[in-house]
């Protein structure tokens, strides 16, 4: 079983058959003369994703037709489309070359609708994998940053912001395990925002992402690098928790999610998760790099407090430093052990 496993319903079929995609779905007929479409895989508001197979390459490799549907009013607009489909799609196709993002194979415009045409990744979305399994443990969410944040890191080095990230959009493909990041809504964005009236009177209203994965500044409009920070958090959260963020009471002065009750981590990574999801930008971490660095810290500090000396000192350790050590159990650094030792040299009866 994949991850494309789901109920479709009837109004979402009938409006699936009025699509030229949905038309060919389970037919022989090819779409641009080569690609045989095979099942729908998912829907939203601003398209329609397909399975299909390449009928002309040897193998008939599988692949992922994305078919975005912007809302164009007139050719201005139109022409703005085209352009930023076009930059982004370029984007998305340098990001490509990544092996924990899906390749890029084709992009082209066809009567009055974008198509993306990706490399197919099977395998289970995290969403379903915690379903199937289980909540996961503090090391297997450890685990999934140090795989994850170094593609945050990669694709904001890039400037692009996804805006979507959750256990949905996160595949681990079957064949070797690797976490793959999928459903990028930057190119949504910014053909939403190029297909706006041409006299710009009206202001884009139209937010990209998924409540409660998103951030407060993500729903003003105004997404930072930090948003993505945020958004992986919050799936962390899910993955331990097997909750979806709205299932969460909420602090009444902060706005944040009360979640800190319901896992069984240590504190030094409960304090980690906390910064990632604070709603303050200020308070929050501000790059993949700032997480990854809490994380390496953090993996040091088991070891750091076994070095510690804690042993109490004995009688004779007493009476030789005095009046410094009134409480045995307070552990002094050698400096300060230095500087008593010369202050009780100068102090010595001549």
């Amino acid at each position: 079983m994949n991850r494309f496993s789901q109920k479709i319903t009837n109004s979402q079929e009938s409006n699936l058959q009025q699509t030229q995609l949905g038309q060919m779905c389970g037919s022989k007929k090819l779409f641009c003369d080569r690609y045989e479409i095979l099942q729908i895989l998912g829907r939203g508001g601003f398209g329609i994703t397909f399975l299909a197979k390449n009928a002309v390459l040897p193998g008939n490799p599988l692949c992922v037709i994305k078919q975005l549907c912007p809302k164009v009013t007139n050719p201005q607009s139109w022409q703005r489309a085209c352009m930023r489909f076009e930059k982004e799609a370029r984007t998305l196709g340098q990001l490509g070359s990544h092996s924990q993002i899906p390749m890029l194979l084709d992009y082209f415009q066809s009567n009055g609708e974008f198509f993306l045409i990706q490399e197919y990744v099977p395998g289970l979305t995290l969403a379903r994998e915690v379903r199937q399994t289980g909540i996961k443990s503090e090391a297997s969410v450890k685990q999934f940053l140090q795989e994850l944040l170094p593609v945050l890191q990669y694709i904001h080095k890039h400037h692009v912001i996804h805006r979507d990230i959750k256990p949905q959009n996160l595949l681990r493909c079957e064949y070797d395990g690797r976490v793959v990041l999928i459903d990028f809504g930057a190119v949504k964005e910014q053909l939403v925002d190029a297909c706006q009236n041409s006299n710009n009177q009206a202001a884009n209203t139209n937010f990209i992402g998924t409540r409660g994965f998103a951030p407060p500044e993500q729903f003003s409009l105004r997404p930072v690098y930090a948003s993505d920070i945020y958004a992986l958090g919050v799936t962390c959260i899910y993955m331990l928790t097997a909750k979806s963020p709205l299932e969460f009471d909420y602090d009444a002065n902060t706005g944040e999610i009360c979640w800190r009750k319901e896992v069984n981590i240590s504190n030094s990574f409960a304090q980690i998760l906390g910064k990632m999801v604070k709603i303050t930008l200020a308070d929050r971490f501000k790059t993949a790099d700032e997480v990854m660095k809490a994380l390496g810290n953090e993996s040091y500090l088991p070891t750091l407090a076994d070095c510690l000396t804690t042993q109490k000192l004995n009688n004779k350790s007493i009476a030789q430093y005095g009046n410094s050590y009134e409480n045995p159990d307070v552990y002094l650094p050698p400096v300060t052990r230095t500087a008593n030792a010369i202050r009780r040299w100068r102090a010595r009866p001549k």
